[in-house]
């Protein structure tokens, strides 16, 4: 595990999404300083007065290296009022190891250094694994979760839900589970009795559950765009 500090590289390009507004896309790469790992992202809407929302893509150790390039993009239209930064998960080098954290905490160094404004909370949104790599970084994290969504997720992968609730980081933040009762990956009967006692031990939690929700980011955007919205309005 490659614990050290990283380093960023910026590239600035434009790009018109519709024929209607266009978009500011800045593609980043952090390494590692020994530059054996790195992972390739994008960043949307950067303005320096926007709330950041960090989003975390599912199918972490696919062989996709640079799905984090445009993972965020489809998110970042339905919030444009957030600057979106969406780095990269695969192979071995997934969301739950302690390097993806801290590419994740380099990468808003360097957008404190860009907007020459301090960055002290985030949203955090994850979708499948991904839902882990927002839970991982909402405990281990340099900055405070403002709020957690977490859509299609298996938390008995991380451990017991009552003690992972007592982290003193989680306090004051703010978690919505998007649940589906025809998740093909994640079963209901697993998935849903830790969603519940993790919320129980806090006080801002909660499960927003769908008897016909699939697994899918799409069904979701399909039928409850308000429910994934909820944190961010």
């Amino acid at each position: 595990m490659d614990c050290k500090k990283a380093k960023i590289i910026f590239i600035a390009i434009l790009i018109s999404l519709t024929s209607v507004f266009s978009i500011t896309k800045d593609t980043l790469v952090v390494y590692s300083q020994n530059g054996s790992e790195k992972s390739v992202g994008g960043i949307w809407n950067f303005k320096k007065e926007n709330p950041i929302a960090i989003w975390f893509h599912g199918g972490m150790t696919s062989n996709n290296c640079e799905k984090g390039l445009t993972a965020g993009e489809d998110f970042s239209k339905d919030v444009q009022n957030f600057t979106v930064l969406s780095l990269s998960a695969c192979k071995d080098q997934h969301w739950l190891r302690e390097t993806a954290v801290r590419f994740i905490d380099s990468a808003l160094d360097s957008l404190e250094k860009r907007s020459k404004k301090a960055i002290t909370q985030v949203h955090l949104i994850g979708v499948s694994d991904g839902s882990l790599g927002a839970m991982v970084y909402a405990l281990k994290g340099k900055r405070q979760g403002n709020s957690v969504t977490l859509i299609s997720t298996m938390g008995p992968i991380l451990g017991g839900p009552t003690e992972i609730a007592k982290n003193p980081k989680l306090k004051n933040t703010s978690f919505q589970f998007i649940q589906g009762g025809n998740d093909r990956l994640f079963p209901k009967e697993e998935s849903i009795p830790w969603i519940e006692a993790f919320c129980k031990s806090l006080n801002r939690c909660h499960l927003k559950y769908d008897p016909q929700g699939e697994h899918d980011y799409r069904y979701w955007k399909s039928n409850h765009m308000d429910w994934i919205l909820e944190l961010f309005k």
